[in-house]
Order: structure tokens, then C-alpha cells, then sequence
């Protein structure tokens, strides 16, 4: 999945460092941790600082992008983030675990779930169909993807032990799963991102949203930080929040203009990695190859995705950056029903959301 893609191994050994930074000369900086890659899922970030929101808010606004996999928290309590972006699905587990969390706005919301391809080998037309599946899900072979399936086929009227389902660790390249046919289904994606990349690889994919079939929807992206320092920073994260605010009405109302700022940002940040790996010359042989028209035809079959994938994620951005406490309730008692959390520690879990900045 492109989501899932760090570019490169050069960009793997240079990662974790400012992306982009907006602000006026004695504005509070902010460092932000995304949750893996910048992508299209980021654009209201993106937004804010390409049009100077964050730094007319007074804010100097970094965004940092994960080597690897991160404990975002830790990053926080050591004073190397003061913000990062996570799924609300990660943050009820972070609380339970007993992370020092605090969830306090929602800019994305997408649709998404469980993919598959039409016509495979488990002919699957409806949730139920999915019982003695291979699903293939990050995480496996924990309890994860098979809960998500379960849950689903249940809401279906279906009923199968969860010893039927094999499971396949495709990372988070859930495309590349059902292509090879490793696995039959692919779970977590999202709609704006795998569906789309599925498409264009001349595939037939369809999907079993989360919001239908019983499941809690946490295709949802959220900003996190710790207790402390959200009272330290609450008057800075409340600026933030409006920013992005902003940001997303641009998007709703000018996406033209959304879309080629997050164009302008794509050019700039690449050729501030040029730059920083000093790359040699182009070579004769590299100059030939560039204007190869197989390679031609792959560049423009790039971008024409990437154009399609942040069209797609456009109106994924909500008005509204609060959520109800109910939701986070039906959430946590979902993951002890399908015993990905003890209910002991669910209980004993301290408050992980606040409304306090978002309305």
C-alpha cells in the first residue's frame, strides 16, 4: 500500500527529520511525529503551513516523519515531539496498556475496512463469505485482522471459529497480498489509498466497510499528546486546531488550490532531499533512461495515482475535529470482546480523549 511505502533506502537512513517548518521569528514551535510517511492523509497539516496559518497563529510548526516504527509517546515524554498523529484505534490500546495519552482532535475520517478481490479463489461477495479466509494484516499473527473479519461475518449472520482463518504478515502492503494471493483478504485499508492503488493495478478489489458490519469505525486520524503537556501547551494546541481548521476549509472549498499546494510541497521537499544527499550528476545513462518512454510511461502513471489518490482524500476532512465519548466507550468495550484488551485493564485505563481544544 502506498501508505505503508517509505520511498527509499536513502530516505529511510535520512528520516526522522523536519519535513517542512512554518513560523515567525519568536512563535512557539510545535513538533508534530506523523504516524509513518507524509501522504495525502497529512494535506491540512500541509495546508496550514503552506499558507502561513500556523505562523500567523503563532506557531513554528514541525513536522516529523518515523525511521521505523515509534512509540510516539516516549518521543513526547523525552521532549523530542510535542504532538503526533495516530489512529483512534491505537490510542484506545495505547490507554489500556497504561501510555500516558491524551487524544484531542480528529482531522481525517475515511472509509475503509476489510478488501478483497472480486472473483478469487473464495468467491467472497458478503462478510460471511470470509469464513476459513487467509487475511493478511500487520501485526499478525496477533489478534487483530481476525477480530475485525469476526466481527463481520457475525453482522453478516455468519458464525466460524476463529482457528479457520490463516494469517499472513503482509505489513502494511495489503495490495501486494491480494495480488500474489498470499492472502484472500487485506485488512485494515483505506478506501482513499488501497482501493485506489488496487484500481490501477488492473484489479478488480471491492470492500467490506468497518461502519457496515458491526465494527467500531477508527478509520479516523487523530492529534495526540500526554497529559502534562497538553496542559502545558493547551493555549498552542488550541491555535493549532483552528489552523488546521482553516486549512480544511480550503480544501472543501478550493480543492484545485489544496491539490497544487500539496503539489508545490512534493517538489520543494524533494529537492531538499537532493540537496541533502548531495546526489551526484545525472549520468549519461541516467539522462537516457529518464527519457525512456517505458519509464516515461511509468513516471506519468505515478503521478496520475498520486493526483487520483489525493482527490479521493479530499473530502475526507471533517468540519468537526471533536469526538463523542461514547464512541471511545463502544470502542474500548470492542477490543475486550474480541480480547484484544483485558477488561481489567480497560477499566482501569485513565481518560485518552478531550474535547477541551476541538470544539
Amino acid at each position: 500500500a502506498l501508505r505503508s511505502r517509505m520511498a527509499d533506502t536513502k530516505l529511510e537512513v535520512l528520516l526522522l527529520f523536519c519535513v517542512y517548518v512554518g513560523g515567525a521569528q519568536g512563535a512557539q514551535p510545535v513538533r508534530i511525529g506523523l504516524e509513518w510517511f507524509l501522504n495525502p492523509d497529512h494535506l491540512p497539516l500541509v495546508v496550514a503551513l503552506r499558507e502561513g496559518f500556523f505562523a500567523e497563529a503563532g506557531l513554528e510548526v514541525e513536522l516529523v516523519e518515523p525511521v521505523d516504527h515509534w512509540e510516539a509517546e516516549q518521543e513526547i515524554l523525552h521532549g523530542r515531539l510535542d504532538v503526533a498523529v495516530t489512529e483512534t484505534l491505537h490510542l484506545a490500546q495505547d490507554a489500556a496498556a497504561g501510555k500516558p495519552v491524551l487524544g484531542f482532535s480528529r482531522f481525517l475520517h475515511t472509509d475503509g475496512g476489510v478488501m478483497f478481490l472480486r472473483g478469487g479463489r473464495h468467491n467472497i461477495t458478503r462478510p460471511r463469505n470470509m469464513c476459513g479466509a487467509t487475511i493478511s494484516y500487520p501485526g499478525s499473527p496477533g489478534p487483530g485482522g481476525p477480530a475485525i473479519v469476526s466481527t463481520m461475518i457475525e453482522a453478516d449472520g455468519g458464525s466460524c471459529d476463529a482457528a479457520s482463518f490463516r494469517r499472513h504478515n503482509g505489513g502494511f502492503y495489503h495490495t501486494d497480498a491480494l495480488a500474489s494471493g498470499s492472502a484472500d483478504v487485506a485488512t485494515l485499508i483505506f478506501a482513499n489509498f488501497e482501493l485506489i492503488e488496487a484500481r490501477a493495478r488492473g484489479l478488480n478489489p471491492d470492500f467490506f466497510s468497518l461502519k457496515d458490519w458491526g465494527v467500531p469505525d477508527f478509520c479516523q486520524l487523530v492529534l495526540f499528546t500526554t497529559p502534562d503537556r497538553f496542559r502545558t501547551l493547551k493555549a498552542e494546541l488550541r491555535k493549532l486546531v483552528l489552523a488546521m481548521r482553516r486549512a480544511t476549509r480550503v480544501i472543501h472549498q478550493e480543492p484545485a488550490r489544496a491539490l497544487a499546494l500539496w503539489t508545490a510541497h512534493l517538489t520543494e521537499r524533494s529537492r531538499s532531499f537532493a540537496s541533502a544527499t548531495s546526489r551526484p550528476r545525472t549520468t549519461m545513462k541516467q539522462a537516457i533512461n529518464l527519457l525512456n518512454p517505458v519509464t516515461l510511461h511509468r513516471r506519468m502513471r505515478a503521478r496520475r495515482l498520486e493526483t487520483n489518490i489525493v482527490s479521493a482524500t479530499l473530502p475526507a476532512f471533517p468540519n468537526d475535529n471533536s469526538i463523542a465519548a461514547d464512541y471511545f466507550d463502544q470502542l474500548m468495550s470492542w477490543l475486550v470482546r474480541t480480547k484484544q484488551v483485558e477488561k481489567d485493564a480497560a477499566d482501569a485505563a485513565a481518560a485518552y480523549w478531550t474535547n477541551e481544544v476541538a470544539l
